[in-house]
């Protein structure tokens, strides 16, 4: 269209014209004074004003100013933005601007988008501020360092290490003067408090973190990365007795009275809650992860065909697991799911709801500190709620029950074994997923486990072998 020389009065009479269909279609009203200026007018009648131009290298742009607003005089000033309303006489002044910008050789749509980016960089200033910057990146898929969106899980575990370790150490410090050696000061520190793999973990947050400010440019550098790690791991390798187990169990199931040692002090009651207790045993019955158990949700579940279904968003492996329940583990969820509801209006989602929140469930320390003060009620030294899902993978793999060991990888959820099947196989068309045989591995597991504790007599005589018998 034509530039004419535009009045308020058009300007707010303005409509988009028909198509060639006879629906409205967005229309651009050109200005002749100054040239480049237009106001648009989208099919809905939203009516914007842009400014056209050429670069000095022949490219075309558009800017936009702002939206229309009726009148003669300037509207009043109400911040920076695209979105602020001007009059025609504003959107006069503001493209009069533009054009003398481009006309001393500059590009006012990509000085406009560099301010932005500067504004935004100003946002954040501290560690603090770049870490809370990449945990949302992360929450919200704008972030995937390895092309698939982090789960749930992971970033909570990144947000506790980072609230634990690396905040304390150097969360109000600027972004620029985080440096190796400020990096390499925390992680001595964690060392020499004899903290181990969690050390490892934060070094590998704070690289994380730095890259994704890198891939920003926020920074240049990465303050974490041209060093080794700084702890040396090694993986646990405790195994409970039947001993320790036995004692173990009796203090679960029976807290009521137990007391336990406190240092230079009187021994003290140890206080361990239903639902916790009910956790733990289900946390040795089935070996499951403690974040898997104390996350169990009501939708997870299906007690009728005694079965749980653990979604790949909770998983380590990133794939959904399904485990099979016994009767006994039936027998604990129902009781947990009866706890849950009770005094409440609203049934809880979770098996395991939290104590101040009931729509999230119980965080996984809290069942490593019930666990620890149970150990030190029983006597047992250096026991963590690992051991119990390493002691039931033992026990079945042993001469004791002769599970084979692809299947123990099975009840686990690990999920990098393929048994010798091609990992297509495995990943596409093993729908059972050895239910049967994890089943079976799960309830000898069970009945060895309750017979050790004296719970109950044993119920098998036979040995099972990948789910049959010997």
């Amino acid at each position: 269209m034509a530039a004419t020389h535009l009045t308020a009065r058009f300007c707010a009479a303005a409509k988009p014209k028909a198509g060639t269909d006879g629906k409205p279609v967005q229309t651009a009203f050109p200005d002749d004074d100054p040239i480049g200026l237009e106001l648009r007018v989208s099919a809905e009648n939203r009516k914007v004003w842009t400014f056209r131009y050429r670069t000095l290298e022949g490219r075309q742009r558009r800017l936009t100013l702002g939206v229309f607003a009726p009148g003669e005089e300037e509207a009043p000033e109400v911040g920076e933005g695209e979105a602020r309303p001007l009059t025609l006489k504003a959107a006069r002044r503001k493209a009069r601007m533009a054009r003398a910008v481009v006309e001393d050789g500059g590009d006012p749509a990509t000085e406009r988008r560099k301010a932005k980016e500067a504004a935004k960089a100003q946002m954040i200033r501290t560690f603090d501020d770049l870490a809370d910057a990449y945990l949302a990146a992360c929450a919200s898929g704008e972030w995937r360092p390895k092309g698939r969106q982090k789960r749930e899980r992971t970033i909570s575990d990144e947000t506790n290490i980072l609230r634990r370790y690396v905040r304390p150490a150097f969360g109000k410090v600027a972004v620029e003067d985080v440096t190796r050696a400020t990096v390499k000061r925390m992680l001595r520190g964690l060392v020499a408090r004899g903290i181990g793999a969690q050390t490892n973990r934060a070094h590998a947050v704070v690289r994380q973190v730095y890259a994704y400010a890198i891939a920003e440019e926020r920074v240049q550098v990465n303050p974490a990365t041209g060093f080794a790690k700084h702890a040396v791991e090694t993986p646990r390798a405790r195994v409970i007795t039947d001993a320790e187990l036995k004692g173990l169990w009796r203090v679960i199931t029976a807290p009521e009275g137990v007391s336990m040692p406190d240092k230079g002090a009187e021994p003290r009651p140890l206080y361990l809650s239903r639902p916790v207790a009910m956790a733990l045993q289900l946390s040795a019955l089935l070996l499951q992860r403690r974040g898997e158990v104390c996350g169990m949700r009501r939708a997870e579940v299906d007690l009728d065909n005694k079965t749980w279904l653990i979604p790949a968003e909770r998983m380590k492996g990133g794939k959904p697991h399904l485990v099979p329940l016994s009767d006994e583990a039936v027998k604990l969820i129902k009781e947990a799911l009866k706890l849950a509801d009770f005094g409440r209006d609203k049934p809880s989602p979770c098996v395991f709801p939290g104590r101040r929140d009931p729509a999230k469930p119980m965080r996984p320390d809290s069942l490593s500190h019930a666990l620890a003060d149970v150990a030190k009620a029983a006597g047992v030294e250096g026991v963590t709620v690992h051991d119990l899902r390493r002691t039931g993978a033992f026990v079945m793999a042993s001469e004791r029950l002769g599970v084979l060991p692809f299947i123990v990888s099975k009840v686990l959820g690990h999920s990098g074994d393929t048994g010798g099947a091609a990992a297509v196989t495995m990943r596409h068309y093993a729908i059972n997923d050895f239910m049967g045989e994890k089943r079976a591995a799960l309830a000898a597991w069970e009945d060895e486990l309750l017979a050790v504790v004296g719970a109950r007599p044993r119920k098998r005589k036979m040995r099972v072998i990948a789910g049959g018998r010997a």
